[in-house]
């Protein structure tokens, strides 16, 4: 068995702001912050019926599939608007 090679912690790079951004924050040992930081704008949670053909065609495209709904449904109104 190899001894580990004892670092001095002095010679630790600095923290960036960058990195202080990225560190989770504890508070009394509790995670308090973790994850994406909040969108600025939001998507907005709703209710849909689609026929059972075009969801399943969308979830047959695997993850994501809903985002590609949205993106599907973003190019339809821009050609709407373009009339």
């Amino acid at each position: 068995m190899s001894a580990t090679e004892w670092v001095d912690p002095d010679d630790a790079p600095e923290w960036t702001d960058e990195m202080f951004d990225r560190a989770d924050l504890h508070e009394n040992g509790v995670l308090i912050r973790r994850g994406r930081p909040p969108a600025e704008a939001p998507k907005e949670r709703i209710t849909i019926r689609l026929d059972p053909d075009v969801a399943a065609a969308f979830r047959a495209t695997g993850k994501g599939w809903q985002t590609r709904l949205n993106a599907a449904l973003r190019d339809w109104l821009s050609r709407q608007e373009q009339r």
